[in-house]
């Protein structure tokens, strides 16, 4: 939750005039329960998720994610009605991303050309397989953590969406 890709991820989606809630996973910072290889993590998502269309019933739901976070939502999507997706990093060679069905929304993937967590050549091979291919942002000389490239992943970001922002609504 105070990641500073999640931070900025977040950020640049507020700036886009969305209302955000961002979360820690089981067991992560004073969060509860303990790691669940992506099983525990989803059911967290879609708890958040629940949470937000109550609390919200006339916003869209978009989910974002970074790394591990990008996994979590793409293993959440197709069980909610997300309407963007926003996957930072996703690392494709290490979950298993393959056998997870494509959001059946607009999809920006973000993926720094310097990457020393996630392969980026399995990250632009994956994108391209896809049945409808995510918009894909390449971001040069950027690694995994986006040092000294904060801002133009928020850049990336807001540009990346901008067509797909709904209406803005009264908060």
């Amino acid at each position: 939750m105070h990641n500073k890709v999640v931070t900025m991820l977040e950020r640049s989606l507020r700036e886009s005039g969305l209302a955000t809630v961002v979360f820690n996973f089981r067991g992560v910072g004073a969060s509860q329960g303990s790691y669940d290889d992506g099983r525990g993590e989803t059911e967290d998502l879609l708890a958040v998720a629940a949470w937000v269309q109550r609390t919200r019933p006339g916003d869209a739901l978009w989910l974002a994610g970074f790394s591990f976070g990008s996994y979590v939502a793409a293993r959440a999507a197709p069980q909610l009605p997300v309407r963007q997706m926003i996957s930072v990093a996703p690392p494709v060679s290490r979950w298993d991303f393959a056998h997870l069905a494509s959001p059946l929304c607009p999809w920006l993937v973000v993926q720094g050309e310097a990457d020393e967590v996630v392969d980026p050549a399995a990250v632009y091979a994956w994108v391209a397989a896809q049945p409808d291919p995510p918009a894909l942002v390449r971001m040069p000389e950027t690694g995994h953590y986006f040092h000294r490239r904060l801002m133009d992943l928020r850049g990336a970001v807001k540009n990346g969406v901008r067509n797909n922002l709904p209406p803005l609504r009264a908060a």
